[in-house]
C-alpha cells in the first residue's frame, strides 16, 4: 500500500511527464490527464473519492472557483440569480424526479433512486469551467447561464449531504433539510456581508508590509479560509474559495492576486483530473461494459435533454440552448461524494455502484467532446462556420464602408495601438484587425477603430477595403501571416505599399523579397519608426512626422504607454507592466456628476488617456467637465492602480 507522500509525486511525476508530451503533440492538456489517470489506476488500486490523494486534488477545484470568482461581483451575481435558482433549482428538483421514476421501473426503491438522482444532477465544475474560460466563454450567454447552474449545484451539495443519509433512515428528513438550508443561507449572509466589510482593510494592512511572501501567504489563508468555512458549515470547498474571490474581486487587489494564485490554481488542476482517471476501474468497464455503456448513454442524453428543454425557459436562442444542454451533460466530481454516501448507508447495492462510477468517469472524460459537438451543432443552427465568418467579413465591410486612402493595420496589440493614437492625432483614417476576442472587446468598447478578424485572409483583406487603402501596416512580428499578408495584398492590390514589423533582421530579406515596402523593428522605438513610415506614405509632410516624433519622445511616450491586454498576453507576457482599461459609466456609478479633479485619479497611481462620450470619436478630455452617464474613461497604470481608479469611478 502506497503512502499518500508517495502517491502524491507519483501522479505529480506523471503529470509534468503526461503534460510534457501532451503540448508537444499539441493535444488537449485535461484529456490527457484524465488518460494518464487512467494508465496509472491499475497500479493504484482502491483510489476513490474518499482517498487523501483525492482531496488533495480537490484543491485543483477550490482555485479553479477562486480564479472563476475573481471575474466576478456582487452585483454581477445578483443579475445572475435566475440563471442559479431558476434554471439551476429546476434542474437539479426535475433531474431527481425522473432518475427516481426511472429507479421505480428498475426495481429500485423510491428512496435509492431520489439519492441517485441526486448524483446524477452534479455536473463538472472543474472541467466545464475551465473549458469555458480557455474559450472565453464565461462572459457569453450560454457561458453565464452554464456557471448558473454549477454554482446551484455547489450550493444544493450540502442540503443532499444530509438528505441521502436521511433517506436511509426515513426519519427527521424535513427537520434535516430546514436545518441545512438555514445554516447555509447563515453562513452565507455571514460571509458576504462581513466579508465586504473587511477584506479590503484587511489587505491594505497586509499590503503596506510591502512583501510578496506575505502577500502569497494571505491570498493562500483567505481562500482557503473561506473554503474551510463552508466545508464546515456542509456546504462545498468550492463554493467558499468562489466566494473569497468574488470578495477579494471588489478590492484593488485582484490583478494581483490572479497573477498569484494561478501557479497553484494549474497544478492542483491537473492533480484532479488525473485523480479522476485513476477512480475509473477498467475492470468494471470491461466484465460489464453493457451496463456501463447503457448508464453512460441514458446520463449524457437524459441530462442534455432536461438541461436543454429548461435552458429553453430562459433564452430565445436555440443554439444557447444547445450549448448549455452539450455543455453540462456530464456527471461532475461531487457526484462521487454522494455516490459514496449512497454506497455507505446501504441504498445502492456493491456492484451497480461501481458500474455507475465507472459510468460517471467517462461521461467527464467525454466532456470536453460533448462541448465541442455541441458548439459545432450550435454554428450549424446558425447557419454554419462559413455564414460566421460570412457575418464577420460583413462587419468590416460594415466598418470600412467608406473610408478612402484609409491605413490598413493588422494587429492590435502595444505596437498596434501606439500607431493608432499616432494616425489617430493626424487624423489619418485607419482600420483595425485582430483575432483576439479579448482585446477586440476591450479596445472596441473604449471607442478604438478596432474589428476581429484574421488579416491573413484574403477577403478580410477586401472587406476592410486594401483596393482603396493608402497603406497596408502589419504590426505583429510573426514573418509567415506576414508572408501571408504580403501575397495577399500582391494579389489584390500590388502598388499598395506594406510596412512589415520583425522581431528582428533575420527574415528582412525575405520580407523584402516578398513585397514589403519597409521592414521596421522592435518595440516601442520600432513602432515610432512605423508610425514615421506610415504617415510619410499617408501624405503627412517629413518636418511633420519628424515634429511629431521629437515630441513624443520628449514627453516620454505619453499615451503611448501601455496596452490593452489579451488572451496571448496572459500565457506569453506575465513581466507586468503599465497597461490601459477602459471603464464605462451609469447612472448608479460614483462617477457620475463628478470631475475628473474631484475624483483625483492620478493620486491613486493611474493616468486619465482621454474621455470619450457617445457620438465623440476624439479622446481629448478636459478634467473640469463632468462626467456623464455612457461616458467612457481611458485610463493607464499598474494594474494595483487601475483597479483602485476603477473603484472609485464606480463606487465600492
Amino acid at each position: 500500500m502506497h503512502s499518500t507522500l508517495e502517491l502524491t509525486l507519483i501522479l505529480l511525476a506523471a503529470g509534468v511527464f503526461s503534460l510534457a508530451l501532451l503540448k508537444a503533440a499539441k493535444l488537449p492538456a485535461l484529456l490527457g490527464y484524465v488518460i494518464i489517470g487512467i494508465a496509472l489506476g491499475p497500479f493504484f488500486p482502491g483510489m476513490d473519492a474518499d482517498s487523501s490523494t483525492a482531496h488533495l486534488a480537490e484543491f485543483g477545484v477550490v482555485f479553479l472557483m477562486f480564479s472563476i470568482g475573481l471575474e466576478f461581483s456582487l452585483a454581477r451575481l445578483k443579475s445572475m440569480r435566475q440563471a442559479v435558482f431558476g434554471l439551476g433549482g429546476l434542474q437539479v428538483t426535475l433531474t431527481m424526479f425522473i432518475v427516481m421514476v426511472i429507479g421505480l421501473m428498475l426495481d429500485l426503491s423510491w428512496e435509492a433512486g431520489l439519492a441517485l438522482g441526486g448524483v446524477i444532477a452534479m455536473s463538472s465544475t472543474a472541467i466545464v469551467s475551465k473549458l469555458l474560460s480557455e474559450r472565453d466563454e464565461l462572459d457569453s450567454e450560454h457561458g453565464r447561464l452554464i456557471l448558473g447552474v454549477l454554482l446551484f449545484q455547489d450550493l444544493a451539495v450540502a442540503p443532499l449531504i444530509i438528505f441521502v443519509p436521511a433517506l436511509a433512515q426515513s426519519a427527521g428528513l424535513g427537520e434535516a433539510l430546514l436545518y441545512a438550508s438555514l445554516k447555509a443561507v447563515l453562513v452565507l449572509t455571514l460571509i458576504l456581508t462581513l466579508g465586504q466589510k473587511l477584506m479590503r482593510p484587511w489587505f491594505h494592512i497586509v499590503a503596506q508590509g510591502k512583501s510578496s511572501e506575505l502577500f502569497m501567504l494571505n491570498v493562500l489563508l483567505v481562500t482557503l479560509g473561506l473554503a474551510y468555512i463552508t466545508d464546515r458549515a456542509g456546504l462545498s470547498l468550492a463554493l467558499g474559495a468562489f466566494l473569497a474571490g468574488v470578495l477579494i474581486a471588489e478590492t484593488e487587489y485582484r490583478y494581483q492576486v490572479e497573477a498569484d494564485i494561478r501557479p497553484f490554481r494549474d497544478v492542483l488542476m491537473g492533480l484532479f483530473f488525473v485523480s479522476v482517471g485513476l477512480m475509473l476501474d477498467l475492470h468494471v468497464v470491461i466484465d460489464h461494459w453493457d451496463k456501463v455503456l447503457v448508464i453512460l448513454a441514458m446520463l449524457i442524453l437524459g441530462k442534455l435533454l432536461v438541461i436543454s428543454l429548461l435552458a429553453g425557459l430562459f433564452t430565445q436562442s436555440w443554439p444557447v440552448v444547445v450549448r448549455v444542454g452539450s455543455g453540462l451533460a456530464q456527471a461532475g466530481e461531487f457526484g462521487f461524494v454522494l455516490l459514496g454516501l449512497t454506497l455507505a448507508n446501504g441504498l445502492l447495492p456493491g456492484p451497480l455502484h461501481q458500474v455507475i462510477l465507472a459510468a460517471m468517469v467517462l461521461s467527464m472524460l467525454a466532456a470536453p467532446l460533448l462541448l465541442m459537438g455541441g458548439t459545432r451543432l450550435a454554428q450549424r443552427m446558425e447557419g454554419g462556420a462559413w455564414m460566421a465568418e460570412a457575418r464577420g467579413v460583413h462587419e468590416i465591410a460594415a466598418r470600412a464602408f467608406g473610408k478612402q486612402k484609409h491605413v490598413i493595420l493588422c494587429g492590435y496589440g502595444r505596437s498596434g495601438q501606439s500607431l493608432a493614437r499616432l494616425l489617430e492625432s493626424e487624423q489619418i483614417p485607419f482600420i483595425a484587425l485582430d483575432h483576439d476576442p479579448r482585446r477586440v472587446r476591450a479596445a472596441a468598447q473604449a471607442g478604438d477603430n478596432v474589428v476581429f478578424g484574421d488579416s491573413t485572409r484574403a477577403e478580410v483583406l477586401m472587406a476592410a477595403g486594401v483596393h482603396r487603402a493608402r497603406a497596408v501596416v502589419i504590426s505583429f512580428a510573426h514573418t509567415p501571416s506576414a508572408l501571408k499578408i504580403i501575397a495577399s495584398v500582391q494579389r489584390l492590390r500590388p502598388e499598395a505599399p506594406v510596412i512589415v514589423r520583425t522581431v528582428d533582421d533575420n527574415d528582412l530579406d525575405k520580407l523584402r523579397e516578398a513585397g514589403a515596402s519597409e521592414v521596421v523593428p522592435e518595440v516601442m522605438e520600432g513602432a515610432l519608426m512605423l508610425a514615421s513610415q506610415t504617415m510619410l506614405m499617408a501624405g503627412v509632410p517629413l518636418a511633420r512626422v519628424l515634429k511629431r516624433i521629437r515630441q513624443t519622445r520628449e514627453a516620454r511616450y505619453g499615451s503611448m504607454r501601455g496596452y490593452f491586454r489579451g488572451l496571448t498576453d496572459d500565457i506569453a507576457d506575465d513581466s507586468g507592466g503599465e497597461r490601459l482599461t477602459s471603464v464605462m459609466l451609469d447612472a448608479r456609478h460614483a462617477g457620475c456628476g463628478k470631475t475628473l479633479t474631484d475624483l483625483a485619479l492620478e493620486s491613486l497611481g493611474a493616468s486619465v488617456v482621454g474621455l470619450r462620450r457617445p457620438g465623440t470619436p476624439s479622446a481629448e478630455y478636459n478634467t473640469a467637465s463632468r462626467l456623464q452617464t455612457g461616458d467612457i474613461v481611458l485610463l493607464r497604470g499598474e494594474p494595483d492602480a487601475l483597479a483602485a481608479a476603477e473603484i472609485a469611478l464606480r463606487g465600492n
